[in-house]
């Protein structure tokens, strides 16, 4: 239980650190991260990490699929986390 617990709270840091290194990394013209590994870690279950990173960093919010998609993925994923952590108790 504390394994999956720990998995999501890492992927969250992670897709929060992804929208930080992005943005900088726009600002200084250097090689970007791609959009799809941003939405792979989101998926997995990094979505609240990277939403709150989208907004802290105003990064990517003139992309309607991120300012959209990502709030209910976010949601999405806690309800499946909390599902598992529930029904692992």
């Amino acid at each position: 239980m504390y394994a999956i617990l720990i998995i999501y709270i890492i992927l969250n840091i992670y897709g929060f650190l992804l929208m930080y290194i992005d943005k900088n990394r726009a600002k200084t013209n250097k090689w970007r991260i791609s959009e799809k590994h941003i939405w792979i870690i989101s998926i997995l279950g990094g979505a609240l990490g990277t939403t709150f990173g989208m907004r802290k960093f105003r990064h990517k919010t003139k992309h309607k699929q991120f300012v959209i998609l990502l709030p209910i993925l976010t949601l999405l994923s806690i309800a499946i986390y909390v599902y598992i952590l529930v029904n692992l108790s």
